[in-house]
């Protein structure tokens, strides 16, 4: 063994070891686990620049297509569902309706989507290195956050141009809708990215998930065509609208339209909708602990099955 190789591994042999698995104790290891990060932080930082280069690389117009996509989208939903089937005429400032939907969604299956599978992604880095591995979903919220940033600057824009702009409390709206759909998408991107690295078809049934969580939000149509839908069926304020109101992407689109789309003012919106919120983001952080500590339980294995 030559001296470089001697000294080498009398170094390593000083570090002391690192658990892979979960820390002892539930609240210890939470703790554990964020002091992990934070010490990492500087690593999370060179993730989220290296997924937001890696998104555009060799490309002419970069951050530009950020913005295609929910365009494209909001171009389709207008024309189709404003234009042809009319659902302008019973919704004002359609497109400021649909963008206030998209932008929210945008971020959500952006966070649940590539979040996914990120361990998978970064398997090379997983099987070589310590590090929390933590850090891999938490690098797409942040990539992520950095698209919702641009869209929703396009979308407050917008506002102030058609003449209403929001103003007063309804930011508050915003911050809690922001805040329950960052806790809630964050949680699942824990979660389904431990799991997919065991199973592989989660990241599958998250497509398929994701299709029917879009459709079950009023992204492209509003609460009053639903409460209207479940009236006409004998149904409204019963258990399956209390099931609708359950998803919190609903609760999250409505408090988005309920800031920036001032055109709606007067319109139907579920009754309590801030305690609804309140409530959903409270569920959400006790979802996010869960989910971090169901993470932590995992991640002890992800090399091997890697």
């Amino acid at each position: 063994m030559t001296d470089h190789a001697t000294a080498r591994a009398a170094a390593l042999e000083a570090q002391p070891m690192r658990l892979a698995g979960p820390r002892p104790g539930f609240l210890r290891g939470t703790l554990g686990s964020v002091r992990d990060i934070a010490a990492h932080r500087e690593l999370l930082g060179s993730l989220v620049r290296r997924e937001l280069k890696s998104r555009y690389k060799d490309s002419t117009l970069g951050f530009v297509w950020t913005l295609v996509r929910p365009l494209a989208m909001l171009l389709i939903y207008w024309v189709v569902l404003g234009k042809f089937l009319e659902a302008e005429r019973s919704i004002p400032s359609f497109a400021i309706f649909v963008y206030c939907g998209l932008t929210a969604w945008t971020l959500f299956s952006e966070i649940v989507n590539a979040g996914t599978s990120s361990i998978i992604a970064n398997a090379g880095l997983v099987k070589k290195v310590y590090l929390p591995r933590e850090v891999f979903p938490l690098s797409v919220v942040g990539s992520s956050l950095v698209n919702f940033a641009v869209q929703l600057a396009i979308l407050v824009v917008a506002t102030a141009v058609v003449g209403q702009f929001p103003t007063g409390p309804r930011w508050w709206t915003a911050l809690l809708a922001f805040a329950v759909l960052l806790v809630h998408a964050t949680a699942l991107a824990l979660l389904l990215s431990a799991l997919n690295v065991y199973l592989r078809d989660v990241q599958y049934l998250v497509d398929v998930g994701l299709l029917i969580f879009f459709w079950a939000s009023p992204i492209v149509y509003s609460w009053q065509l639903v409460t209207t839908g479940l009236d006409s069926i004998g149904l409204s304020g019963g258990w399956l609208e209390r099931l609708y109101l359950l998803n919190p992407v609903t609760l999250v689109v409505l408090g988005f339209h309920e800031t920036f789309w001032v055109a709606g003012d007067g319109k139907p919106v579920p009754d309590g909708l801030h305690e609804r919120l309140g409530v959903a983001l409270v569920v959400g952080v006790v979802a996010l602990w869960l989910c971090q500590r169901t993470f932590a339980r995992l991640q002890s294995n992800f090399a091997q099955e890697l």
